[in-house]
Parts: structure tokens; sequence; C-alpha cells
């Protein structure tokens, strides 16, 4: 297996070889030279496969750089249950991503795919995992040291500390927009006493935070000097890893593979639902990919005009879906470049007009016909209001109580319900992360594992710093001098 850039560089690289870099020599993301197609019999046969054995079927189609006898022991180390296994109302949980369905609407199966039984919490931890274990083997086999520069929004810099903090060879910066994440969000990075990590907050949005990874990734000078790879979704192993459970979910709400089924995706970065479409284009039978946003409704605005349109920090609004406060989706461009046939001359030209104009606009082109038509596409938003009503519908009517994220998921779920085709739902994070939303919607606390009863009473260690990439390479060069 190959990869090549959105935007036209391909160097004959390996899985092992883009794992560590995060964005091409371009500018551009990577992408396989061609997905990996899914023959009937190969979906059979997965159907009845673990966590694990799933796991490792479908990321050997990607990473043929890792020997079997080797890929195969990182992947059931990733995938134990000792790791995914936090407790839920007082109970354990065995299955890793277990599907709980909700009830019977319009004559399909609405359900919730539970994303977050891992270390963090979060949905994130699905891959993070296994990124942490990938670098570790990586580095070790190539004798080499790596400093994580990665940008939060809340749940992406938690669930890669956990996974990384200790590794050999690692040192994590991890930027978060000051004062944005939920209590439970900056606790759970901050109060990480770890050598290796190191969290720094900046004045701004999670957007700002972004444009420092972009910026010091596209110095090439400091990035080769100080070895710098990211753990953002930008990187390639995190959407792979997360095509899994799309599979996984599938065969959950499914008897057979003559069944469709359509996954709604609460969306920020859009890396969750870019391996939704990843999955669909390998072959498994996904109807519909519904893209949930909160205010912060960029992705929205195009899946239903053709027009994408960045805001800038003061017009991104901190809403109480926080994690999904993101106005520049990183993995858009990988959706992009397979919408305008892999043609990267076209991608390159779209992106560069982000950058010199703030937008572009496909509407009345072939390919925005396409979007529906050709890859499952649609879409919808949520709100505040709109987010409170649903937790407080799920508890009501299902006992379920509901992060503010999946309740922005469930809430779009319902305008796009077809007829006898169930509908999946992916569950980004557990309502104890966000407990303020939950009092406000149902005047009870969310139940959290005991491992986090105090977290918000841990010290902190943060550093702040302006918005300013070069006062974050400033800090790099300190910590690795």
């Amino acid at each position: 297996m190959k990869y090549i850039s959105t935007r036209g560089h391909a160097a004959n690289e390996q899985f092992c070889d883009i794992l560590l870099g995060g964005l091409a020599p371009d500018g551009g993301l990577y992408l396989p030279e061609q997905y990996p197609q899914i023959s009937a019999s190969e979906l059979s046969a997965w159907r009845h496969l673990s966590y694990p054995e799933l796991a490792f079927a479908i990321l050997s189609k990607f990473c043929s750089d890792i020997l079997p006898g080797e890929l195969a022991p990182l992947v059931s180390k990733t995938y134990a249950p000792q790791v995914f296994n936090n407790a839920r109302a007082g109970q354990w949980i065995e299955d890793i991503t277990p599907l709980t369905k909700l009830g019977r609407e319009k004559n399909t199966t609405m359900s919730l795919l539970a994303l977050s039984n891992g270390p963090t919490l979060a949905f994130k931890d699905m891959a993070m995992q296994l990124l942490g274990n990938l670098f570790e083997y990586v580095l070790k086999q190539r004798a080499q040291t790596l400093n994580i520069l990665g940008a939060t929004s809340g749940d992406t810099g938690s669930a890669a500390e956990y996974a990384l903090r200790g590794k050999e060879g690692v040192n994590v910066f991890m930027l978060s927009p000051r004062g944005k994440m939920s209590a439970f969000q900056t606790a759970q990075m901050y109060s990480l006493q770890d050598e290796n990590i190191i969290n720094i907050s900046i004045d701004g949005v999670f957007d700002d935070a972004q444009d420092i990874v972009k910026a010091v990734s596209n110095d090439h000078q400091f990035k080769a000097a100080h070895q710098i790879g990211t753990v953002n979704s930008i990187n390639w192993a995190r959407v792979v890893a997360q095509v899994v459970y799309y599979f996984k979910g599938y065969f959950a709400a499914t008897s057979d593979n003559s069944q469709k089924v359509s996954f709604t995706v609460p969306s920020g970065n859009f890396g969750n639902v870019c391996a939704g479409h990843i999955a669909r284009q390998m072959g498994l039978p996904i109807h519909k990919l519904v893209v949930a946003t909160n205010e912060n409704n960029v992705l929205d605005e195009f899946f239903k005009t053709g027009i994408y349109s960045v805001r800038t920090a003061k017009d991104t609004h901190h809403t109480s879906s926080p994690s999904m406060d993101i106005s520049k989706a990183s993995n858009f461009e990988r959706f992009v470049f397979d919408l305008m046939g892999r043609d990267a001359d076209k991608t390159r030209a779209l992106f560069d007009q982000v950058a010199q104009q703030g937008y572009f606009d496909i509407s009345g082109t072939p390919e925005f016909l396409n979007i529906s038509a050709n890859f499952g596409f649609v879409s919808g938003a949520s709100s505040h209001k709109k987010r409170l009503q649903t937790i407080r519908e799920v508890y009501r009517e299902y006992r379920q109580i509901i992060d503010p994220h999946t309740a922005d998921g469930v809430y779009v779920a319902f305008q796009h319900l077809d007829d006898n085709i169930p509908m999946v739902v992916l569950e980004t994070a557990q309502a104890a992360k966000f407990n303020d939303v939950i009092l406000a919607a149902l005047g009870i606390n969310a139940l959290r594992p005991d491992a986090y009863i105090d977290i918000e009473k841990r010290p902190q260690r943060v550093i702040h710093l302006n918005n300013d990439a070069q006062a974050v390479k400033q800090l790099i060069q300190k910590h690795t001098a």
C-alpha cells in the first residue's frame, strides 16, 4: 500500500513513512493511492470477529510494511479489556463498542454506538491508543525520537496524552484554547504530571491552535531539526483506526450483509465522519453519512449549498458542545480530493482559494450534485436549546444520559431517517465530561467512573502563551535542547 498527498506529492511512501510526519511536504494530507475493496466473502467472514480481530483484518489492508506477526500483538495490546473497560452505571462494559438500541422511529431503528469506553471517556481513544503503540513501535525500529505537536478543542488532547504518557522517545506539546474546554476536559489534560507531557494554553479558539500546528509543520527546516510529528486527525493512522468501528457498528445493527445502515456523526474536524466515508468507499453498505454540526455550521452550510466558507476566531461560537467549536475542518480536504475525482490540481486550487479568500464555491457543479448521490453525505445543525431538549427527550424516553455532542447527533439524525434502514448515531463522549450541560438539562449529575471522581481538584500543570507560532517554536526548542 502506497500513499499520496491530496495536493499531488507522491514519493513512494508506505504507512510507517507517513505515520510520524502528519502533513505531506506540499501541505496536503495523505491518502492511499486507492482504497482496498472488501469482497462479499470477506465482509461475511468479518461479521463474527472480535474487535481486535476486526481491527487487525482492516489495518492489515493499509499497513503493508508492518509484518502481520508484529501488527497483531500491537492491535491486541491496544484493544484489550483493561484499556477499554470503563464502568457505566456501576456495571463493567465487556464489549468495546456496545450498540444500544433506543427505539423505533418512522419504521426504522435508532441506536447509539458507544465509543467512549477508553481511558479518557471519549471516542478519540479508539484511534489514539493505537497511535501511541504504533509510534513506540516505529520509533524503536528506527532508533528515532519524536516531538508531537497537537491542538485540541478538548478530547483529542487528553486522548493523545493518555496514549503517549511515559512512552519512550516521545514528547507531547499540546495546544488548547484558554478557557474554552469543560472543567473535566481541562483537568483531565492539565493534571497529568508526566515529564513528557507539556500542556500549552493559548489565547484564542481551537482554530488558532490548529493554525499554529500547521504553521510549525509547514516550516520544514524546523520540523526536521526538531523531529516534529502530529497526533491531530490529519494523521492518517488515526483516521484508518476509526474505520474499524464503522464495520463493527454495521455488523451490530444488522443481521446480514444485504442490509444498509446510515450513520450520524457529530462533526468538528471531519476526521470521524471521514473514516465513515472511507469505510463506504471500501464497500461497507452505508446508505447515508449524516454530518451533524453545532452553531459552528460551516460543514452543514457546505453540504447544503456547495459553499465552504471558514470563519475567523471572533466569528467562531463558544458553545455547550465545545469539542465541535471548529470552523476549519482539517480532514475535509481528504473528502474534497475524492469528490474532485482525486484530482490534486483541483484540490490544491480550492484550498489555495480558502487560504487567500476564506472560501470556495462549487455550487452548480457536477461535483456538488455528486455529494449525496455518489457519496451519501447529508447534514444538519443543532443549537444550545435543541441540544438540551434532546438530552431531556433521550433521558425521558430511553433512560439514557447522553453528552451534548451526541445530543447534536441524535437531533440531526431524526431529520434523516429512512424506512427500514437502521440509523446509528456515533456517541462521542461520556456525559460526565460535560456535567454542567447535563445539570442544566436534567437537574442531576452524570455518573462518572471512580477514577475521575475528584479530577477537577488535582494539581494542574500548564504553560500560557499568546497566539503566536514563534512562541511555540521557542518553547519546543527550550524543552528539546
